[in-house]
């Protein structure tokens, strides 16, 4: 009789049939085999919580084909991956197979599918962890109770459709209040000074400098608040002579990262290649898995993407040291391996960093066998992993103050100019990094300076930006919300529900997402309270290590929870959620109109329903003529297209067009769709005349790849663009236009004007 090895995925079975030889046959599941029913709770919540778990039709047919192979083996491994769902896998499926005649069972574990880990697997068996799998099992009866009980709840009091998890709602709150933020936020306005400077005695040894001190107190970042004050100083600066009164140099050196965890791969493949985490896991899984090298078989890359440890393996660190001395010199190569501490204090220190399987496999060795998304990844988490063990860049410091002569000045002004310059590359050479450098020419303290140009430059303060991907996975980890298994669904669900879409690569909350969080903050306020589910998240922990029963932690949890919500049924109104009265009649039946909110956001309704049905937009779009000709004229309009239309008509067949939006980005359709195809892009004009051509005017423009650029809208007669956003306010000096930077810094567009 032959062995069995079951896993969860046909490519990893794949890989590891290359390995083990005849006399063992593998079988996959397709990921979990049984789980709570869908249309019901599937939770006896008298009998201590117990789950009702069932074999989805679907999976049936395989699950027969288990069985088979079962009775043809002597015994069964299983090979699921190694965290809590792996587990609870293999688990569901020895409960499936336990009436079978198997001589033994055996769980095996490994953190690379390679020959040698799986040999070393097959050789050292465990039992299945029990503990991890009440974990896994509290972790999904908890949030199944979260959104059995309280997703009917939102539909019965918002709309249908909606739903509420114990760690998304979390993540919307997060998403929320950081737009509140912005949406609050009051720019203020403040100046800087800056003086540009060159030696005496040397040509081309100008550098700039900024004013940091008045009368020996230093500036903060508000202390010039109108040009006025601005230009006073500017004023009396003009007549002074300057001198170097402090030269500090000191060597700084930086050490690398730690090789990647899940949270730190999802938020550098968001920011350096744009991957959303739930792409970037698929891809990994694929490296992980296993790929196809041609003469060297199909072979696993990476080793597990799941992981909060940033511990690598003793024999990969000898390895990593040999071909950093073999490939970089002596000079980057650590005398002892660099091992970095974890700060989760309940991650699995008995797991692997993400790190490749073999260092000798570079990126551009294997390049050929990759798809481009996967060669990008795995040259991410190569040079991560080679640069965590190099030895640190060193940089020279040199910080500059300039002092305006005593004798001449009614106050002291002191400027300072930095600079730095990368002494030993050591660890950037293999995972480079962006390093703002100045130029500074060789100074000594008491020189005298030239004072080439005083320049007052006008900024604002800015509001927090909206969370891109990683930023909230950054945010979900430091709050301690959420597994690394986790933080790729909940981003995805936020979206996937509609209340928060993706807008240049940044999270923005829809207005149902605005309603259902605060509806949980203020009903709810457990649910979506950050250190409330952190606490749980570390319960579940405890649990998978044995120090918490999982029945007492969900009771605890769900008596409370159950209470308040019952409590809230009957406190709550629908009509109190999303009806807003107004002095609008409707046109049709003379009744008063009511603010509805759709799943699509708000518009008019009429209070007479279901007599009267009907709708139309808020005051901001068209004239009611216009809607009855769209209504009259499309077969597909749908109510949550009242809340898009715009100001503009079809210029082909009259009726209103509306505001749609595509993976491009946003544009006008014609609601008399499809009797009428016609599409319109969106252009937003800034108001201002092209200084080239001066015919045209400048519009905002996106490139393919969603980057903003500035051009005239007579191209292409008249070709001028630009990355920086013009504003109608000309140079006092050349009467060019100025151009306003990410940081809010009004310049002059005029490369040659003097006052840049």
């Amino acid at each position: 009789m032959s062995k069995l090895i079951v896993v969860e995925s046909p490519t990893k079975a794949k890989t590891i049939s290359k390995f083990v030889g005849n006399e063992f046959s593998l079988w996959s599941s397709y990921g979990h085999v049984r789980d709570l029913p869908k249309n019901e709770m599937g939770i006896d919540i008298e009998h201590d919580f117990k789950p009702k778990y069932i074999i989805p039709p679907k999976i049936k047919k395989r699950i027969n084909e288990l069985k088979k192979l079962v009775n043809k083996s002597e015994s069964v491994y299983f090979a699921t991956d190694e965290d809590r769902e792996g587990e609870a896998i293999a688990w569901h499926i020895s409960q499936i197979i336990k009436d079978q005649k198997i001589k033994e069972i055996k769980r095996i574990t490994f953190h690379e599918i390679t020959e040698e880990a799986i040999k070393e697997a097959l050789m050292n068996p465990r039992e299945i962890d029990i503990k991890l799998v009440n974990s896994q099992q509290a972790r999904r009866i908890l949030d199944r109770l979260v959104g059995y009980e309280l997703s009917p709840f939102l539909w019965r009091k918002i709309i249908r459709g909606l739903s509420a998890g114990r760690v998304q709602s979390v993540a919307l709150r997060l998403v929320v209040e950081r737009e509140r933020e912005i949406q609050n936020f009051k720019p203020q306005e403040y100046w800087s000074i800056e003086a540009e400077f060159k030696k005496l005695d040397l040509e081309n040894s100008k550098f700039i400098a900024k004013l940091y001190k008045i009368d020996h107190k230093i500036l903060d970042k508000l202390a010039i608040k109108s040009e006025e004050q601005a230009q006073e100083i500017l004023n009396g600066l003009k007549k002074a002579n300057y001198i170097i009164n402090k030269i500090q140099k000191k060597e700084i050196k930086k050490t690398p990262n730690p090789p990647f965890i899940t949270s730190t791969l999802q938020q550098e493949a968001n920011r350096h290649l744009g991957f959303s985490a739930k792409r970037t896991m698929f891809i990994a899984q694929q490296l992980y898995e296993g790929i196809d090298l041609d003469e060297l078989g199909t072979q696993g890359l990476i080793t597990y993407m799941r992981t909060d440890s940033f511990n690598l393996a003793e024999k990969f660190l000898e390895g990593v040291q040999k071909f950093i001395k073999d490939n970089y010199g002596a000079d980057y190569f650590l005398d002892n391996p660099r091992r970095f501490k974890t700060k989760s204090r309940l991650a699995q220190e008995a797991h692997e960093a993400i790190r490749p399987t073999d260092i000798k496999k570079t990126p551009e060795s294997i390049e050929k066998f990759l798809n481009r998304d996967q060669f990008k990844l795995y040259n991410l988490i190569w040079r991560r992993a080679v640069a965590s063990q190099m030895k640190e860049a060193v940089f020279d410091s040199t910080s500059v103050d300039i002092e305006t002569i005593k004798k001449q000045m009614e106050k002291s002004y002191i400027f300072r100019a930095t600079g730095s310059i990368i002494k030993f590359d050591g660890y950037l050479k293999v995972y480079p990094e962006k390093q703002k450098e100045a130029f500074l020419p060789p100074l000594k303290t008491k020189e005298l300076l030239e004072l080439i140009n005083l320049a007052k430059n006008q900024h604002f303060t800015q509001p927090p930006s909206r969370y891109s991907e990683a930023g909230l996975i950054k945010a979900l980890e430091q709050n301690g919300i959420g597994r690394p298994s986790t933080y790729a669904p909940i981003i995805n669900t936020i979206q996937e529900r509609g209340y928060v879409k993706l807008e240049n690569r940044r999270l923005k909350p829809e207005e149902i997402g605005f309603l259902v969080n605060d509806l949980l903050v203020k009903h709810f306020p457990e649910i979506v309270d950050l250190k409330f589910t952190a606490q749980m998240e570390d319960k579940l922990d405890k649990i998978a290590q044995g120090k918490s029963k999982w029945i007492p932690v969900i009771k605890n949890f769900y008596k409370p929870f159950k209470e308040n919500l019952l409590q809230k049924e009957k406190e709550i109104s629908k009509k109190e959620l999303t009806e807003e009265p107004t002095k609008e009649i409707c046109e049709k039946c003379n009744k008063p109109m009511i603010i509805k909110m759709g799943r699509y956001g708000k518009f008019f309704a009429c209070s007479n329903f279901p007599k009267c049905r009907n709708t139309k937009p808020l005051p901001k779009t068209p004239e009611s003529s216009n809607l009855d000709k769209a209504e009259s004229l499309s077969e597909n309009l749908q109510p949550e297209d009242f809340n898009s239309f715009s100001k503009e008509t079809c210029d082909k067949c009259g009726a209103v067009l509306i505001l749609k939006e595509s993976r491009y980005g946003k544009f006008l359709a014609c609601s008399a769709y499809p009797k009428c195809k016609n599409i319109k892009p969106i252009i937003k004009t800034l108001g201002i005349k092209c200084p080239e051509c001066e015919k045209g005017e400048i519009i905002e423009k996106k490139t393919r790849r969603g980057k903003t650029f500035y051009s005239c809208n007579r191209y292409p007669d008249c070709k001028f663009a630009s990355w920086q956003k013009l504003v109608p306010q000309k140079c006092p000096n050349c009467e060019k236009l100025m151009i306003m930077s990410k940081d809010g810094t009004i310049r002059c567009n005029n490369k040659n004007c003097e006052k840049k």
